[in-house]
């Protein structure tokens, strides 16, 4: 604005913190993010049948291949986009990312060999780090310290609702028209519009952690910025809360990854159709999705900590009924059994990211964080495509059960609450040169 006299003063204001206050912002970015959960929805029904039946792929281990592919090149994304989120900004990041993925429906529609659906998965990799990673940052910044499961509640509800859709859509769609090229059509309509929100809509979040940042210095006198290498190995290992929240997410993808490739060709075997194998396929993620809009918000009243660790037995629960169960309806419950146990783990586990790291370092704590979570996806594929080869699908279903109860044993004996006012320890954790936390 100018004053009468002719002097010119900043319009720019300070960026508030809170969802109410950014709701407008906030509600774009879950749009965002449920096109990016659509990107992945389309294959978790018709790309493991696919491997089969057009490509004529019989190794359980060949065909998981393209799980493995994406959950590596996610893994590192994920690193990325955390580490540069905190040098550039988000949007940037945000819409390579979607610059990436635009190829993917169209390499697998086209797709003359297996090769190339292996390669659409390696964009698809980079796609989904890049751009779920940001989305999770920005509502993160946009909502600051309260509420952060709430949020991450939302976003995580947004992202897999739309991968159930996508993929009870894609099924459909198969059934009446075959597994290529029709279902594929919707993910050009999931990247073109995911870019162009992103391009002319999405505003940088960065300034609000900044802001948030500014806040915690004024509360604490610890140091607040250690490289990128030592946030890694906090986050690794040295914090016990922060290798609590990381090892569970690595275990929950671990059992996603035998879900997404297994599971359709476990139904198949079971005698099940195309139909109703993309229902049982929606099933999970919808139950995920739709009960994270109360698990994240339980969350911040009742606390991480045993969300998380009930969580993971859940989800045992889940796979071990499926295993152990035929046909259609006990399926259909094994999978809202092993839905309701991800949705305990999955936005909690990001709010306790947000609680336990700096502003000025997080994004980097939620890119290792993801990191390892996503990695999952690749150890998942790969044991559970070997152990089916060697042994069957049963014992790979039932090797990923115990390890996911395992999980949630190593979550209640080693995390601490982060929660504060729940006997957490509310300052940010020490700069490791303090020594670990």
């Amino acid at each position: 604005m100018r004053f009468p006299n002719g002097r010119a003063t900043s319009t720019v204001s300070t960026p508030r913190l809170g969802l109410r206050e950014n709701w407008e912002q906030f509600a774009l970015l879950v749009v965002v993010n449920a096109f990016v959960g659509g990107m992945v929805g389309l294959e978790r029904t018709v790309v493991p049948l696919l491997a089969e039946q057009d490509f004529g792929e019989v190794s359980r281990a060949v065909a998981l291949s393209f799980i493995v592919s994406f959950g590596i090149v996610k893994a590192v994304a994920n690193l990325g986009a955390g580490h540069f989120s905190d040098r550039i900004g988000r949007k940037p990041i945000l819409i390579v990312g979607w610059i990436v993925g635009l190829p993917v429906p169209f390499l697998i529609m086209l797709a003359p060999t297996w090769s190339w659906v292996v390669f659409a998965n390696v964009l698809l990799g980079i796609n989904q780090g890049l751009c779920w990673s940001t989305t999770v940052i920005m509502k993160i910044d946009l909502v600051g310290p309260a509420k952060r499961g709430l949020a991450m509640g939302l976003n995580e509800a947004a992202g897999y609702l739309s991968v159930a859709g996508a993929a009870l859509a894609s099924g459909y769609v198969a059934s009446s028209y075959g597994l290529r090229p029709e279902p594929f059509y919707l993910g050009v309509v999931f990247a073109v519009a995911g870019l162009l929100l992103s391009v002319f809509t999405v505003h940088d979040s960065h300034g609000h952690a900044r802001r948030e940042a500014a806040l915690h210095s004024r509360e604490s006198a610890r140091p607040a910025g250690p490289s990128f290498g030592e946030v890694f190995a906090l986050a690794t290992w040295r914090d016990r809360r922060l290798f609590a929240t990381s090892q569970a997410g690595l275990i929950n993808n671990l059992n996603d990854g035998m879900a997404w490739g297994l599971f359709p060709l476990f139904f198949a075997a079971g005698g099940l159709g195309l139909d109703q194998i993309a229902v049982l396929a929606a099933i999970y993620p919808g139950v995920w999705g739709v009960t994270q809009l109360l698990t994240g918000a339980l969350s911040d009243r009742l606390g991480r900590k045993g969300l998380i660790a009930a969580g993971m037995w859940v989800q045992a629960a889940g796979i071990f009924l499926i295993l152990l169960s035929q046909g259609f309806q006990p399926w259909a419950l094994g999978a809202v059994v092993l839905g309701l146990g991800t949705a305990m783990v999955y936005p909690t586990l990001l709010a306790a990211i947000g609680d336990i790291a700096h502003p000025e370092w997080r994004a980097s704590a939620v890119g290792v964080y993801r990191l390892w979570r996503d990695s999952g996806y690749a150890v998942g594929a790969l044991l559970a495509g070997a152990i089916a080869d060697l042994l069957g699908l049963q014992w790979a279903i039932g090797a990923v059960g115990v390890l996911t109860l395992a999980s949630g044993a190593v979550v209640a004996t080693v995390m601490t609450e982060t929660l504060p006012g729940r006997g957490a320890v509310t300052a940010p954790v020490p700069h490791p040169a303090a020594g670990p936390g």
